[in-house]
């Protein structure tokens, strides 16, 4: 799928995910969400610079993160200060988020079934906690797409090999808030390709066999 609907935007940065100790090379989907004169930013990763050029002149309404791992986070703080929009993010992240920005909070909290909206565009907070324990997925009914974060990905669940994640936390976030939703949802990730609901759900008993 190379096309996304009309009021999504996406860029790729790349940079470092570290956690427990460990250094990888990532790359990263940030969404931009709205219209020609206000947007959403979900995941300001790695440059500051390059999501303000693609925001341009619009009104930055919030920066939404969809967890608190480095990679997702790391340009938030600098963002936020050109742009003067808040940073939300789930408070169960907090400690996630402490370990890139020790001395700076986000701004505001999300919760589920919370509602932000930018462009006309309203997008609903889903916790689905799992691969995080603050983690979030947002959901753009009226254009029929998911932004899943590291919660599902294009083959399955999103990792959870590392500190603060559990692999039946994600399975139960997944399999009752996520594959809950029309089979036809595009589903818009935080690394990679996009999916289906559709294309996924089938995997379910797979994804338990191999306990990843």
């Amino acid at each position: 799928m190379n096309g996304f609907p009309q009021g999504v935007e996406r860029l790729v940065t790349s940079g470092r995910f570290e956690l427990d100790g460990g250094s990888w090379e990532v790359d990263n989907n940030v969404w931009l969400v709205g219209d020609g004169d206000e947007v959403l930013v979900i995941d300001a990763a790695h440059d500051a610079e390059v999501i303000a050029a693609a925001v341009g002149r619009r009104r930055l309404v919030a920066v939404v993160s969809t967890h608190g791992h480095n990679d997702h986070i790391d340009a938030a703080p600098a963002l936020a200060e050109r742009t003067g929009a808040p940073v939300l993010l789930h408070p169960a992240d907090l400690p996630l988020w402490k370990q890139t920005h020790p001395d700076r909070s986000p701004d505001g909290d999300l919760a589920n079934d919370q509602r932000v909206e930018a462009g006309g565009i309203g997008l609903t907070v889903i916790h689905t906690p799992g691969h995080s324990p603050g983690a979030v997925c947002l959901y753009a009914q009226q254009l029929g797409v998911l932004f899943s974060g590291d919660t599902l990905f294009h083959g399955g669940p999103g990792a959870t090999g590392r500190s603060y994640s559990d692999f039946p936390t994600i399975i139960a976030s997944i399999r009752g808030r996520l594959l809950t939703l029309p089979p036809e949802t595009v589903v818009l990730t935080g690394h990679g390709d996009a999916t289906t609901i559709g294309a996924e759900a089938p995997n379910l008993g797979e994804w338990l066999a191999r306990g990843h």
